[in-house]
């Protein structure tokens, strides 16, 4: 949301909500075992730095098998994802 609010105001915040209330865009409950892959992502990435919104979405990825991930974020040319 922050991201989306420097690149497109309140208005951009209010479309991103809008996927989610259409079920385009849902949340990933972190369990024990995402955020035990967090924190190494984020020792692995110490020197970007990786911060906590940056490991949750490398790491639901990793557990969904996702490819691909939307984000406005420049450190994202950097990160990869186990496989890649």
């Amino acid at each position: 949301m922050y991201l989306v609010y420097k690149a497109g105001g309140f208005q951009g915040q209010v479309r991103l909500w809008q996927l989610f209330e259409s079920d385009r865009l849902e949340f990933f409950d972190l369990d024990d075992e995402a955020i035990s892959r967090m924190i190494v992502l984020m020792q692995k990435y110490h020197d970007t730095p990786m911060d906590l919104a940056d490991a949750s979405l490398i790491a639901v990825a990793e557990r969904l098998g996702l490819k691909r991930i939307f984000t406005l974020d420049s450190d994202f040319r950097i990160y990869r994802r186990v496989g890649t």
